[in-house]
């Protein structure tokens, strides 16, 4: 299965919030799934070390609109590729992943984001203290033609045309990735990203998993069970093993949905392009049709070498016609057009009234 593209955006409306995102990719917060011996990367903003809260709001500081209550002040992005990727030989392996490979996918993320948002992406951060490296970038939706934030008009919001925006944001980032040999998810899919909270679960659902893998964790003689436990729980080793296992086991969860969902994206993709191939066949079909039939069916008449009526003057050649009336001056080939042309109506509907 190749490697697909991930990227997901999440409002910050309040300054809290982007405080509290702060804290936890800089780990100034306690990350249970993160390995403390690892350090995380700065890719853009690594010349500013103020805190983020500091650095949105002199951003916003530069408009002439103070912001409405309910405005997204920061957006935060999340860029990563699925583990097929960082580790071809095996996904499972989590935690680990060929620098080289890491390192193409973060240079080529880095450029996308610069070149999309330039100087308002204030800062992104690559976390390599996690099962799988990923970054999280902080843009803010600046609308230097309205004087305001606006994440909707930079990102889109609601309904269809919020959704249009994100699916060309999606192909955007894809184009990037795809000399790395990277795709974009199937357009439409209904899966769904992994919450946080779901690691969390795994991490402290077998808290003394890992002791009877490790011999140095192994009880001291005479003993007692409520000491043991209390010795065991604040170990490093311990919690660092246990992190592992748990990373582990949640990473062979998220492969499984993952071969759930391309199964079924695949049963889809079979689907549709048998549709596609049918309605192609339909539509030759019925632009092959003869243009004379076609132009007495839309009720014309011929006369002097011409097809008369309702205003138009045609001459048709073969699959090509032409409308010499005066308000008219307009051509076209196949049955298809002249009907879209005399009826004045779109394309479904042409294909629909050629149908019937």
């Amino acid at each position: 299965m190749s490697p697909l593209t991930i990227l997901r955006i999440e409002k910050l409306k309040t300054f809290g919030n982007v405080a509290g995102s702060d804290d936890h990719v800089t780990r100034n917060r306690e990350t249970p799934n993160a390995d403390p011996t690892k350090e995380n990367v700065r890719l853009i903003g690594g010349e500013d070390d103020r805190a983020l809260e500091e650095i949105v709001k002199e951003k916003i500081s530069t408009l002439k609109h103070r912001p409405r209550h309910d405005a997204v002040l920061c957006t935060e992005m999340f860029l990563s590729a699925s583990p097929e990727y960082f580790r071809p030989g095996d996904p499972s392996l989590s935690g680990q992943w060929s620098d080289s490979l890491m390192q193409q996918w973060a240079l080529a993320s880095r450029d996308w984001l610069s070149q999309n948002y330039g100087s308002k992406c204030v800062r992104a951060e690559l976390h390599l203290d996690e099962s799988t490296p990923h970054i999280h970038a902080y843009i803010v939706p600046l609308n230097e033609k309205t004087g305001r934030v606006s994440h909707d008009a930079m990102f889109g919001g609601r309904g269809g045309q919020g959704r249009i925006k994100l699916s060309k944001l999606q192909d955007s980032y894809a184009a990037a990735l795809a000399p790395l040999g990277i795709e974009r998810g199937v357009k439409g899919s209904k899966a769904t990203h992994t919450k946080v909270k779901e690691y969390y679960q795994a991490v402290n659902s077998e808290p003394l998993t890992a002791v009877i893998t490790n011999n140095q964790l192994a009880p001291a003689p005479f003993e007692s069970a409520s000491s043991y436990v209390a010795r065991i729980q604040s170990d490093d080793q311990f919690q660092a093993i246990n992190h592992q296992l748990a990373d582990r086991a949640f990473m062979q969860e998220r492969l499984s949905r993952a071969e759930q969902r391309a199964r079924a994206s695949e049963k889809e993709r079979q689907r549709l392009e048998e549709i596609v191939r049918s309605l192609e066949l339909k539509t030759q079909q019925l632009r092959d049709l003869a243009l004379e039939d076609v132009a007495w069916e839309l009720g014309l008449h011929h006369e002097e070498g011409k097809w008369k009526g309702h205003g138009h003057i045609i001459n048709i050649d073969g699959p090509k016609f032409y409308d010499f009336a005066p308000d008219q001056q307009k051509g076209g080939c196949g049955a298809i057009d002249l009907v879209m042309h005399v009826n004045q109506c779109n394309l479904r509907q042409a294909v629909v009234w050629l149908h019937e």
